[in-house]
C-alpha cells in the first residue's frame, strides 16, 4: 500500500501542487529540489512511490529512476516520470530505464491522486 511519496521537480511551484495534492489525499509527502537530492532522500528512507520531474539540474528523472532501480530496496517501487516530453522516443527511454509510467504536464490533481491509488490497489493485489 502506497502511504510515503517523494516527489522531486526543480520548480518550486510544481514541489508545491504535488505535494498539496497528495497531502489532500491523505499521503506522507517529502520533496527534493533535483535528482541528486532526490537519490540522497531515497537511500535515507523508504518510500512506498516516487513521483519525479525529468529535466533537472545534477541529474535527470530518468538517469534518477536507473540508479534507484539498481538498489534491491528500489527494485519494484513504483517510479512516475512528470515529464512536458511525449514522444515515442521518450516513453521508450523511460520504460528502460524502469520507469512505472509517465505523466505529461501540466498534471490534473485528480488524474494524479486517482493514479496513485490505482497503483496502490495494484500492490494489494499481488
Amino acid at each position: 500500500m502506497i502511504k510515503n511519496i517523494l516527489t522531486i521537480d526543480d520548480s518550486a511551484s510544481m514541489r508545491k501542487v504535488l505535494s498539496a495534492t497528495f497531502v489532500a489525499a491523505g499521503y506522507r509527502v517529502e520533496v527534493a529540489a533535483d535528482g541528486a537530492e532526490g537519490y540522497e532522500a531515497a537511500l535515507a528512507e523508504q518510500f512506498d512511490l516516487i513521483v519525479t520531474d525529468q529535466n533537472m539540474p545534477a541529474m535527470s528523472g530518468l538517469d534518477l529512476i536507473v540508479k534507484l532501480r539498481g538498489h534491491r530496496a528500489y527494485a519494484n517501487t513504483p517510479i512516475l516520470v512528470l515529464t512536458t516530453e511525449s514522444s515515442e522516443q521518450f516513453k521508450a527511454a523511460a520504460r528502460e530505464a524502469g520507469a512505472t509510467g509517465w505523466i505529461e504536464k501540466p498534471i490534473d490533481p485528480d488524474m494524479l491522486t486517482e493514479l496513485v491509488a490505482t497503483l496502490s490497489d495494484a500492490e494489494q493485489s499481488h
